[in-house]
């Protein structure tokens, strides 16, 4: 769980594992994106095995629930 100092962060970028357009996206704060479309090349991209989204899988920060030490 971030302290004070370690604020909860909304913003990610994705890198797609396709064509490696990245882009910057707000996430939300209380779930988990499971499919995002590449803005590159128009891809599909779903989370890796194991992972809760997207994010957590190609994105440079991780959702808000996984930076709390919640389960999504």
């Amino acid at each position: 769980m971030p302290n004070d100092s370690e604020a909860v962060q909304f913003r990610s970028t994705i890198t797609c594992p396709h064509c490696g357009h990245a882009a910057t996206e707000t996430m939300s704060a209380v779930s988990c994106a499971i499919v995002y479309d590449c803005e590159g090349c128009g891809g599909r991209i779903v989370p890796k095995p194991g992972s809760c989204c997207v994010f957590c899988s190609y994105g440079d920060v991780v959702c808000p629930p996984k930076q709390e030490g919640r389960s999504c």
